[in-house]
């Protein structure tokens, strides 16, 4: 049987790879600094996706736990949270729940008042929710307390944020005073706290009291069939935009949908600029491994120019030298690719456990840097760094085609 076709150029290469490891004029050092900074700027790139996904999920889904995917309410000119009141059972509502895509609906309302406990004053707004209202995200940002149950007459319970509670001195089971304005009257109503939030989005804690809706249907004298508005759940926030649009389309004319996005531009817009950071930090990092690799690919070739010579005075084409180097390039690149990555994953999973570094709340949303690691984003990033590096090196490895036998063994 033949021998394979390349196993000659295959077995050079690995010769290469081992010399350079244990010995080189000069290659040695310039081949580990070359490896070296191919570790690294994988590791910076991991770090980077790693911890740029987490930032983005983490506050994502608590805007999303917060307010929903899409929110229905009516058409107003004024910015008050005095909104007008919808009918819950419109057929429109009903058609919008069989759509392919929406999760849940559910419904609420919005009432602005005056909160007092003690001497303190604070202006805060009541969100009342129905008995189909989900819990789950509330119940994991608990600080204290519980979640209350809607029972069949309208209840006194109330959950108030952790920043509220600590501005008005309140703790579970503490009661307060509420003032309302309606037709120039103020309607006082008194609620008992019966869990304390924490979401670390300050323009929510600041602002929301969730209660029983049919303390904001009494306040604004309505019967139980009209409400605030809806909000929409869906199952992928990657169709939010088409979801939105298709919800828009099934509505009355009267009524509006917008979605997260479109409601807290702020904070996405911050988001955004998070993946434009990320992009410019992993186009410098892959830029950086493809000089690195080039400077080594030069140096191998100059510290051997001698063997370049000889090959070709034994008959070897400039194509075959070309894989030689080549291959044992790919090598170097494949060993700084396995240290980056595994030195990447491994930070990443250290601070996904332990959460080692923490983040002021108030300025970042959240109290620890957060990781969440996509796995093809990172098969992605190695094949991109592979390909390119590769590509890059076509560049010097021309220089192969320059070296003269009879110049490079007088050399040597």
């Amino acid at each position: 049987m033949l021998p394979d076709k390349f196993f000659f150029e295959r077995l050079l290469a690995g010769r290469m790879l081992d010399q350079t490891d244990t010995g080189g004029r000069i290659s040695r050092p310039i081949v580990r600094v070359a490896v070296i900074g191919i570790a690294v700027g994988m590791l910076v790139m991991i770090v980077t996706l790693g911890v740029m996904n987490g930032f983005q999920g983490e506050i994502r889904n608590k805007v999303i736990g917060f307010g929903s995917h899409i929110r229905i309410s009516g058409y107003d000119t004024n910015d008050s949270w005095e909104t007008d009141s919808i009918k819950q059972n419109l057929p429109e509502i009903q058609m919008i729940r069989k759509i392919s895509g929406i999760r849940h609906v559910q419904a609420f309302a919005t009432k602005a008042g005056i909160m007092k406990s003690g001497d303190q004053l604070l202006g805060v707004v009541l969100k009342g929710v129905g008995r189909d209202f989900e819990w789950s995200f509330f119940e994991k940002k608990l600080v204290s307390g519980k979640s209350f149950t809607l029972p069949d007459t309208t209840t006194d319970a109330v959950l108030v944020s952790n920043v509220i509670a600590k501005k008005m001195n309140l703790e579970v089971g503490k009661k307060f005073r509420m003032f309302f304005l309606k037709d120039n009257r103020s309607r006082p109503r008194a609620f008992r706290v019966s869990g304390i939030y924490e979401t670390g989005l300050e323009s929510f804690d600041d602002k929301f009291i969730l209660a029983d809706l049919r303390q904001v249907q009494k306040l604004n004298d309505w019967d139980s069939s009209l409400v605030g508005g809806f909000e929409i759940a869906t199952t992928d926030y990657n169709r939010l935009e088409a979801l939105t649009e298709e919800v828009r389309e099934n509505l009355p004319i009267d009524l509006n949908a917008a979605n997260i996005r479109e409601l807290q531009p702020q904070i996405f817009s911050w988001l955004d600029l998070l993946d434009t950071n990320a992009l410019i930090i992993i186009v410098l990092m892959l830029f950086v491994s493809m000089i690195n690799m080039i400077s080594a690919l030069i140096i191998l070739i100059l510290d051997r120019t001698n063997m370049i010579g000889l090959l070709k005075a034994l008959g070897a084409q400039n194509q075959s030298v070309m894989r030689i180097f080549l291959m044992h390039a790919a090598r170097l690149i494949g060993k700084g690719l396995l240290m980056g990555n595994a030195l990447g994953l491994l930070l990443c999973w250290i601070q996904y456990q332990f959460e080692i570094l923490h983040l002021d709340q108030a300025s970042y949303y959240v109290d620890a840097v957060p990781v969440d690691l996509v796995w093809w984003h990172v098969l992605a990033l190695n094949a991109a760094a592979l390909i390119l590096c590769m590509l890059a090196l076509y560049i010097p490895a021309r220089i192969i085609t320059r070296v003269s036998p009879v110049r490079a063994i007088r050399y040597n």
